[in-house]
């Protein structure tokens, strides 16, 4: 029984039903809560009251029927009668052991009840449950719609931002600073773990971005200068890496990209742990043309099986 079903006030039949099967099943007290109430996930502070106990007006021992109604009262208080009613039921629509009951044919009797009582709360708990599952459905596609129209308007509203300031030719310290903001969000909008800037060593080194993806590191250099980047930039960011753990690789970000001789350089690196991205890599990503997963995934394939440490958006826009 599930914890909604728990909850819910118990339908009076049962109960009823649940308190014949404790005061008919088995004549003798103690066999009662050996057979009967212990199976069912009664406390074992209510079985020795239903033992023991005694009537508050007349001192006389509880009858089983007394016994059971306070079982399940107690129960009630703290909603727990629910799982115990059940499991009563059904051990009674499986109970045989009709020579331990004080009259055979009530026990049988109430049997066949506990039998046609299982039957319909079986289908009562199938068309809960089906109800249920059609709840859960429509509220995990309502977060879907609501996660992609999130997802729709932060990836327009960065785009946006990026054309601005790529229009704007003020000052490139600025727009290096916008970039590697908006680079953390575009990261976080794509759930891919990200670090901020950072400095470590003692302040001796500038992180610009760091995150996770697949199981490994990747440290984050963000170039958006009208020059076009250097290999000496590309070395900068090659010895972040080698002080870094043997799991770390790099991005290089270049909006206005890299000079020619940039590729052939980094081809001859043994280490082979750089991949470029450039602006239009980017805007694709925020033009929602691409996922930045899919993206990362292609560039890292052409590094490891190709060494090739560019791989342009193009080439999986044209697939």
């Amino acid at each position: 029984m599930t914890e909604s079903q728990a909850a819910k006030p118990l339908d009076a039949d049962a109960r009823r039903l649940a308190l014949e099967a404790i005061a008919t099943l088995a004549h003798i007290k103690r066999i009662a809560a050996d057979q009967v109430l212990r199976p069912a996930g009664v406390p074992e502070d209510l079985i020795r009251n239903f033992v023991k106990g005694r009537d508050a007006s007349t001192g006389a021992p509880l009858t089983k029927r007394q016994g059971g109604a306070i079982i399940l009262d107690q129960l009630a208080r703290v909603g727990g009668d629910g799982p115990v009613v059940r499991k009563l039921i059904e051990l009674a629509s499986e109970w045989d052991s009709f020579h331990l009951a004080d009259n055979e044919y009530e026990a049988r009797a109430v049997v066949q009840k506990a039998r046609e009582m299982v039957g319909v709360l079986v289908k009562a708990e199938e068309r809960e449950k089906a109800e249920h599952d059609r709840i859960t459905r429509e509220r995990m596609e309502r977060q879907r719609k609501e996660r992609e129209a999130t997802f729709k308007q932060q990836s327009g509203l960065l785009l946006a931002q990026f054309e601005e300031s790529a229009r704007d030719d003020g000052d490139p310290q600025q727009r290096g600073y916008l970039l590697q903001d908006l680079l953390n969000r575009v990261f976080d909008l794509h759930r891919i773990p990200i670090v901020k800037p950072f400095t470590r060593n003692s302040g001796a080194e500038q992180i610009d971005a760091a995150f996770e993806f697949e199981g490994w590191y990747y440290i984050v250099e963000c170039r958006w200068r009208a020059k076009l980047a250097g290999i000496r930039e590309l070395d900068g960011l090659s010895g972040q890496i080698s002080r870094s753990g043997k799991q770390t690789m790099g991005l290089f970000l270049s909006v206005n990209g890299w000079s020619d001789h940039v590729v052939p350089m980094l081809k001859q690196n043994n280490q082979k742990n750089i991949i470029l991205m450039e602006g239009y890599d980017l805007r694709t990503v925020l033009a929602q043309s691409m996922d930045l997963r899919r993206v990362l995934k292609a560039k890292l394939s052409a590094l490891n099986f190709d060494s090739e440490p560019y791989f342009s958006v193009v080439n999986l826009l044209r697939t």
